[in-house]
């Protein structure tokens, strides 16, 4: 994994301390969103730790740029920013997690371990933010001809996926294996252009595939 971040303490910090947990190896660390984004292109790794704000490049901007140069690496945004703008742009560029900076060490390596794996992660006090915006979002005006791309078998992943089911549990409902459960999902994506399951649950709820109670 590689940490971006341009407060060096902090950024030494975090690569130490990520250094110590199993299953974890810090293969760079970058203090810019341009120099980030090329040791990301440059080592290709499985998850990259963005700070959104960042100067010569934003943590958002980084964002887009590494997952269109690098699609398969999973990216977590590592932030003070609070704010649901940040939040939702994150999403659309394509993040796969979104964590405040008070979260403990522990629960940012376990971030990294859930977003390898392929699953979404967001602070809680992030994620009641990003469900109140789903209860407010209403079908646009446009017709569903998107939806109707996927297979019957696509749509059913889709909606899973919306209300929080990992891959595992997706193939265990469905009686599949779960190297098909993440077939589908690639399938799915690259069908409606999205670029995260994260923006795939935001896509299923304003076009009301699913209900988020």
């Amino acid at each position: 994994m590689l940490v971006v971040d341009d407060q060096e303490l902090f950024r030494r910090g975090l690569t130490m301390l990520l250094g110590t947990e199993d299953g974890i190896e810090v293969v760079g660390a970058a203090g810019d969103g341009v120099e980030g984004t090329q040791l990301a292109v440059q080592s290709a790794p499985d998850v990259v730790l963005l700070d959104v704000r960042m100067p010569k490049r934003s943590g958002i901007e980084a964002c887009r740029a590494i997952k269109e140069a690098a699609p398969a690496t999973k990216i977590i945004m590592l932030t003070m920013s609070d704010q649901e703008a940040d939040l939702y742009e994150a999403v659309k560029s394509g993040a796969s997690g979104y964590l405040l900076k008070d979260s403990s060490i522990e629960e940012v390596a376990q971030g990294i371990r859930v977003v390898a794996d392929g699953q979404s992660l967001i602070s809680p006090s992030m994620a009641a933010k990003l469900i109140d915006e789903f209860k407010t979002m209403s079908k646009p005006s446009k017709s569903q001809a998107p939806a109707l791309k996927l297979t019957d078998r696509e749509l059913e992943v889709l909606q899973l996926v919306a209300r929080g089911l990992s891959n595992r549990d997706v193939a265990h409902q469905l009686a599949i294996s779960e190297n098909t459960v993440k077939n589908h999902v690639r399938n799915m994506l690259e069908k409606l252009q999205l670029h995260s399951r994260m923006e795939a649950v935001m896509y299923a709820v304003r076009e009301k595939l699913v209900e988020i109670n």
